[in-house]
């Protein structure tokens, strides 16, 4: 943290929101490794902050967030939104801005922040092939006789529309990246499960056991008693040897986050392969959205309830469709002939 930030301690009142965005970015610095609701949190106290506090503090803010390793992604997008003044340093040395993020900048912010991207010591080639189209799509600089040509003749009509076609199309993607970044990272709510399939402590115990002891048979049981469906839809869950199928179950029954990396690191080998800091299991699980989980199991559990049924009811249609057959039949003919002749 740099001696400056001592300048936001005085005691005048209109530096009051500016300590609180300092003391805000201190204690997120603090943090080795955030967990998801840590994220979360930040986020949602950073940006109204952010917005109060003075331009001072904002770029001393976002001069300290730039060394973070791990920040949210709307975090992330709102920083590089800002002015140019104070994106800047963010910007060109921040590593924790993944490559879509900073498309969207690139493309929603103008030539000035795309320049501050450039400058960055190392690219993707997805980054580096989205700014050469941004530099394509740009109206070539002219020599000054035809530059003079150039604003002789009034435009076109067909080329104004084409212009305000593109810088349209841009704006509004770059909307809608930040409202999808916004609702995913702001508007989800995990502890919230009424009225979702959910794991009783027992059940989530059990899980965890069998996957340490890596008895697979029994685990098998008990997902399929969690999700009150079949044995054969847990062991098909269990044969996707990628480990999605099960980090979506897992994912929507609310199966702890530790838990659930834990599990999938025990059956799946080699998914406790370390990949960004992290295992792979935990990537896999990150990257699930709760809502589409919840669907794609339900949607499983109702496939299995049409194709597969318990053995007591097949044998419980079995007896009701022997027992009619039962009261029908007719005594043997001798014994007719003997009431007739008595």
């Amino acid at each position: 943290m740099r001696d400056r930030f001592r300048d936001l301690e005085g005691p005048l009142a209109i530096r009051k929101k500016d300590v609180v965005l300092m003391a805000t970015v201190s204690s997120f610095e603090g943090l080795a490794h955030p967990t998801r609701s840590e994220l979360r949190q930040f986020a949602e106290l950073f940006m109204p902050l952010f917005q109060a506090s003075s331009d001072e503090a904002r770029r001393q803010a976002v001069a300290a967030l730039s060394q973070c390793k791990t920040i949210p992604s709307a975090v992330a997008l709102f920083i590089g939104s800002q002015p140019i003044a104070i994106a800047a340093p963010f910007l060109t040395a921040s590593q924790a801005v993944d490559d879509d993020t900073l498309i969207v900048i690139a493309r929603s912010q103008g030539a000035a922040h795309a320049r501050a991207i450039v400058s960055r010591d190392s690219l993707s080639p997805k980054v580096i092939d989205a700014l050469v189209a941004l530099r394509h799509a740009e109206p070539r600089q002219t020599a000054p006789a035809a530059v003079a040509e150039e604003h002789a003749l009034p435009p076109t009509a067909a080329s104004m529309e084409a212009a305000d076609f593109v810088e349209r199309l841009a704006r509004e993607e770059a909307m809608r990246e930040r409202i999808k970044g916004l609702a995913r990272h702001l508007g989800r709510n995990d502890s919230n499960r009424l009225g979702l399939r959910t794991l009783s402590d027992i059940q989530e115990a059990l899980l965890v056991r069998f996957a340490r002891a890596r008895e697979a048979g029994s685990f098998a049981t008990a997902l399929a008693d969690a999700l009150s469906a079949s044995r054969w839809l847990a062991e098909r869950i269990m044969l996707d040897l990628s480990g999605q199928q099960l980090a979506t179950t897992l994912t929507s029954l609310g199966m702890g986050f530790l838990d659930a990396v834990f599990v999938l690191e025990r059956l799946y080998p080699h998914l406790s392969e370390p990949q960004h800091n992290v295992t792979r299991a935990w990537m896999v699980l990150d990257a699930l959205d709760p809502d589409e989980c919840h669907q794609r199991v339900e949607a499983w559990r109702r496939a299995d309830s049409y194709t597969y049924k318990p053995e007591d009811q097949v044998r419980g249609e079995q007896s009701a469709a022997s027992a009619p057959r039962a009261v029908r039949q007719e005594p043997p003919a001798r014994d007719i002939r003997i009431v007739g002749r008595r």
